[in-house]
Parts: structure tokens; C-alpha cells; sequence
């Protein structure tokens, strides 16, 4: 078993910790008082290769691994955890694409991914559709040789900012077989734009997308029609565990920034860190974080391997955004009125991982998952 990084892998990691700590986290608290994606995030990003992570090399993407795409949403939510979301979405959308595109659609939609030219949203989730996203309502009604899209998507991850979207519609009867994907260019004369005011995360821009016809051509269909639904959830097994160490990632670094404070602030007469209840609560969640991590990287690697890992992405997803909130909640305690005050980033980075114990799946879809997979579906709810 090795349970270390290649050097090559290991030398792109600190870049990536360098570049997080460099030219992401001076933006990461003024980014979330302004409430709107910064265009020159995107812009460095991309100029990392970080947009394009899991693009094919041949139409401008890294090709990258699974364990790699982790590993770079760890190390970039160190110093901006809002920042992973375009890595997340660009990750998950791109992988679908690859998977299910033809190759003229992907020659035509990937390299802009890649290049940050364009800024992707995945359009699955509805008013009354969250975790039952197989029973949701939006029409695709033919239209001459296309369709019209016509209906309301919500909670969409930089919805108030994306340029093109991959959007779950029906076109057939009810039930997941009744559910095409396609990709669209979200056209402001037929898509109107309402952002969400969030405890955290308000740099990404959460908003409602509502459709009035919007005309898609025949080549916009991802897929054959009907199979929107299975090729889509397919790809969210992996990009959970991407997820979670993303959460990590901001859990870590307030962990690192809680333990040198405690190396540095005294009281009665002694750094606070030679005391027990001090020390004993860092040391627990310092635990746990390496237990989450390897959790996550089993999962990707699972996945880089063609190995199931559904059970271990699922695991990843209910535990790592949990765990993370309680590690950087007890590392705003460690620093007492200093970790309580918005000059702390502490605080907006619990704010902003408590959204992904929400987003893109809660910890009883997850649980229900693993429940299925251990048990056998006929013997678990």
C-alpha cells in the first residue's frame, strides 16, 4: 500500500499551495462582502490549468486524474474555498461531457471550459425537484428540428454568472427515462436570472434560472434522448468526494492557523497550547481530518481505476462537509473574540462549508447510498 503522492504530484501540489495562498486568499473576504464572481478569478484559474483539469488534452484541457482534480480543489480552497466551485462544476460538467458528447460536440464545447473563456452551471435542481431530481418538471417541447426549454431551475452553483449550462429537461414520460440533457448557451432574451442572499458562499453567485422557450438546436442534445438522467448521475459519485476535500482544505488551513496561535498566545504565563482543552480538541479534529482525506482519495483513486466507489464517494460527501464545519468551528473557539471578529477568515469559511453539507446531495441521501450498498436495496430504506 502507498499511501503517498507521486513527486510529480507532490511538486504540483505546493505550486498549487503557493498559488492559493499568493493570488487567491488576499481576494477570498473582499470576493464574499462584494457578492459576485470576480472575473479575474476565472482568469487565473484558468492560466493554472484549473478550469480544464478534466478535459482531454486534445481539445485544451490537463487530462488530469481524479486524484489530481482533488487534490487541486484541496489546495486551492486553502486560500479561497469559493474558488473550488469553479473547479468542482468545470470538473463534473466536463466529465459528463467526455463521457456522453460526441466528438464534434466536445471539439466545440470543451476547449472554452478550459480556456475560461466561458463559465459552466449544471442546471438540475427545482422548486419542488431537489433529491428527487428524476421527477422534475422542466419541459423541452419540440421545436422544428430543436426544442424550446421552458421552466424554472433553482440553487444553481454560479448561476448569476455562467455563460453556458448543462440543463436536465424532459422530453418524455414521467420517471428518469423521461429526462434529456443538454447544453446550452443561457441566452438572456429567454433566461431571467434571480441570485439567492446566502449565509456564505455569495461569491459564486446562487441564483434561480428561469427559462421562457429558450430555442436549443437538435446538436445541443447531450446523449441519446431519455438517457439525460443516467448519464448525469453517473458523474456525481466522483465529484462528491471532490467535494469533500474541498471542505477539508478550508478545514485544514484553519487548523494549521489554530495551532500556531496556540504556539503563540499565552496565558497564565504558558502558551495556550500546553493546556489539555486546548490541545486535546485540535488533536481530535487533526484525526479525523486525515481519516476524511483518505476516505476522499480512496474514492478518486477508485475511480481513476475503474473500481467502484460509490460507497466511498458517498461516504466522503455526508462526512467531510460535516467534519469540516466542526473542525473550523472549533479552531474560531481556539482563537476566542479574535476568531468571532469578520476580520477572521475563520469565520466566512465555516459560513461557506456548511452550503456544501446542503449542496449537491445532504448527508441522508448520502447515508441512504451506503445504506443500499451495504445492505443490499431489498434490505435497507
Amino acid at each position: 500500500m502507498d499511501f503517498t503522492f507521486t513527486g510529480d504530484e507532490d511538486a504540483y501540489r505546493q505550486e498549487l499551495r503557493r498559488f492559493a495562498a499568493k493570488v487567491l486568499a488576499p481576494h477570498y473576504q473582499s470576493d464574499d462582502k462584494a457578492a459576485k464572481l470576480r472575473p479575474q478569478l476565472v482568469a487565473d484559474l484558468a492560466s493554472m490549468g484549473l478550469t480544464g483539469l478534466r478535459i482531454p488534452e486534445r481539445h485544451g484541457g490537463q487530462e488530469a486524474s481524479a486524484v489530481v482534480a482533488g487534490m487541486a480543489a484541496e489546495e486551492v480552497a486553502r486560500g479561497d474555498f469559493n474558488a473550488a466551485y469553479l473547479i468542482i462544476v468545470s470538473a463534473l460538467v466536463s466529465d459528463i461531457l467526455t463521457r456522453n458528447a460526441t466528438e464534434e460536440q466536445q471539439a466545440a464545447w470543451l476547449p472554452p471550459i478550459a480556456s475560461g473563456e466561458v463559465v459552466p452551471a449544471f442546471c438540475i435542481t427545482e422548486p419542488g425537484h431537489g433529491t428527487d431530481a428524476a421527477k422534475l418538471e422542466m419541459k423541452a417541447e419540440p421545436d422544428g428540428d430543436g426544442w424550446r426549454l421552458t421552466g424554472e431551475k433553482t440553487s444553481i452553483t454560479l448561476g448569476m454568472s455562467a455563460d453556458v449550462a448543462l440543463v436536465l429537461s424532459r422530453t418524455g414520460g414521467p420517471g428518469a427515462r423521461g429526462v434529456s440533457a443538454f447544453w446550452v448557451e443561457l441566452d438572456d432574451a429567454h433566461v431571467s436570472r434571480a441570485a439567492f442572499d446566502d449565509l456564505g458562499s455569495r461569491a459564486i453567485g446562487r441564483a434561480s434560472l428561469h427559462f421562457d422557450g429558450l430555442p436549443v438546436p437538435k446538436e445541443a442534445l447531450v446523449g441519446g434522448e431519455g438517457q439525460g438522467f443516467v448519464s448525469v448521475m453517473q458523474g456525481f459519485d466522483y465529484s462528491r468526494a471532490i467535494i469533500g476535500l474541498a471542505c477539508l482544505g478550508a478545514a485544514q488551513v484553519s487548523l494549521d492557523e489554530a495551532l500556531q496561535w496556540s504556539r503563540d498566545r499565552e496565558a497564565f504565563g504558558s502558551p495556550i497550547g500546553t493546556f489539555q482543552g486546548v490541545a486535546f480538541p485540535l488533536a481530535e479534529q487533526a484525526t479525523y481530518l486525515r481519516g476524511a482525506r483518505h476516505v476522499c482519495y480512496e474514492a478518486l483513486w477508485r475511480k481513476d481505476n475503474d473500481v467502484e466507489h460509490s460507497t466511498e464517494a458517498a461516504m466522503a460527501k455526508f462526512w467531510a462537509p460535516k467534519l469540516a464545519a466542526e473542525t473550523i468551528h472549533q479552531c474560531l473557539l481556539t482563537f476566542g473574540h479574535l476568531g468571532y471578529s469578520s476580520e477572521s477568515p475563520v469565520g466566512q469559511r465555516l459560513r461557506d462549508v456548511i452550503g456544501l453539507e446542503i449542496g449537491d446531495g445532504t448527508a441522508q441521501v448520502s447515508k441512504l447510498v451506503i445504506a443500499r450498498n451495504l445492505l443490499g436495496r431489498a434490505y435497507a430504506p
